[in-house]
């Protein structure tokens, strides 16, 4: 059974986030928890904190399971809310600086169960062949 954690309109840009959420996705929880450990990014602290979450989400929801066969089997990015701020700029006039933020989400799952519904799509497969 899967758990979830979410990080909400944290004070980063989207894009930067995404940097460090596409190293981590579909490793074994304890791969990527290493990852963001030594990653130099500032995003990377709160990243690793959110899957903490999710690990933790998912023992209380699965009480007694082994956590060892845990992998990051969701996670993306979205867009939060802008912070609109104008900067000076030449002959009086101002421009407009946009301070993103973004909404992380995380689902962890048990590997096996993964690995059954990937299994499910293989045998459904049809192959051709090339002549």
């Amino acid at each position: 059974m899967e758990a979830i954690a979410k990080l909400n309109n944290y004070p980063t840009s989207p894009r930067k986030m995404r940097l460090l959420v596409d190293l981590i996705r579909g490793m074994k929880v304890e791969k990527a928890l290493a990852v963001l450990e030594h990653n130099p990014k500032h995003p990377a602290v709160p990243l690793r904190k959110l899957v903490l979450s999710a690990i933790s989400n998912w023992k209380q929801k699965n009480e007694g399971a082994d956590e060892s066969s845990l992998i990051v089997k969701t996670i993306f990015v979205d867009g939060a809310r802008v912070i609109k701020r104008m900067r000076p700029a030449p002959q009086g006039r101002g421009y407009r600086v946009r301070k993103r933020s973004n909404h992380v989400t995380v689902i962890v799952d048990a590997s096996n169960v993964v690995s059954k519904k990937a299994s499910k799509k293989i045998e459904n497969v049809e192959v051709v062949e090339a002549v």
